[in-house]
């Protein structure tokens, strides 16, 4: 396999970490990037430092983003696969109870930082005529549920803005793709209930949820595709889920 680098962001867990693991088994060179450089940098040593090159910003962060991956050393410049993962659901609330601060973190890191690293990326795929970008949507995003304003909300933002990226990219050799998974057990509940441990596993009970590696098999899958096709769009569920709402609970 000739030299394929994929960009990852918010690999130190979860569904981006499991992609990087299953990439990296697989010959890819992997960009992962995150907030927690300690993460990072356990990764590069699991890694024995091979075929890995990591990057410590924030997504919110647009200055960051840009400074980082223009200054990519050449050898790593020519980002093949670009993995939009990261994301987070703040706080779970009737929209009469939100609060502001959760709102504006789901805004700026599920919409507003998929933007800024696509924006940051995108050059270079357009310059080559080629690439792959994957966004890591939800469930939430087309299908509402209560207590989920806006995350359900900024997750159909990026449905929309795949969509468009697709429409817009068609000319340009590059494919666009999206994944909406519906329970996954990562850190995300623990990061929606504030780390509240015993609240975030009952978001579990009675469930055999996704894994982030199933969420990231699938990924895999979207990459390693036949040049000709783009697998554009894929609902996954564990099998207990049959909707955004709908769980076959066992006791």
């Amino acid at each position: 396999m000739d030299k394929r680098i994929v960009l990852i962001t918010g690999a130190t867990s979860g569904i981006g970490l499991e992609t990087a693991r299953i990439l990296h088994s697989n010959g890819y060179f992997i960009i992962a990037t995150g907030r927690r450089e300690e993460k990072l940098k356990a990764l590069q040593t699991e890694f024995n430092n091979e075929r890995i090159y990591t990057l410590c910003f924030d997504v919110r962060k647009r200055a960051e983003i840009r400074s980082n991956i223009d200054g990519l050393p050449e050898d790593w410049k020519k980002i093949d696969v670009l993995v939009n993962n990261a994301g987070n659901a703040h706080g779970m609330d009737l929209f009469q109870d939100g609060k502001w601060e959760d709102w504006e973190a789901m805004i700026d890191i599920n919409i507003k930082g998929l933007v800024a690293v696509t924006e940051a990326v995108l050059p270079g795929m357009l310059n080559n005529k080629s690439g792959h970008i994957i966004n890591v949507s939800s469930i939430a995003g087309q299908q509402a549920y209560p207590k989920g304003s806006l995350y359900c909300a900024s997750k159909s933002a990026v449905s929309m803005i795949t969509e468009c990226l697709r429409i817009d990219l068609n000319q340009e050799g590059i494919k666009v793709s999206e994944i909406k998974p519906g329970m996954v057990e990562t850190e995300f509940s623990l990061v929606r209930f504030k780390g509240d441990a015993e609240r975030a596993k009952q978001v579990y009970k009675g469930v055999e949820p996704l894994t982030g590696k199933d969420v990231a098999e699938v990924i895999v899958y979207m990459i390693q595709a036949p040049k000709h096709v783009n697998i554009a769009e894929v609902l996954l569920m564990p099998l207990a889920q049959a909707s955004a709402t709908v769980f076959n609970r066992k006791s």
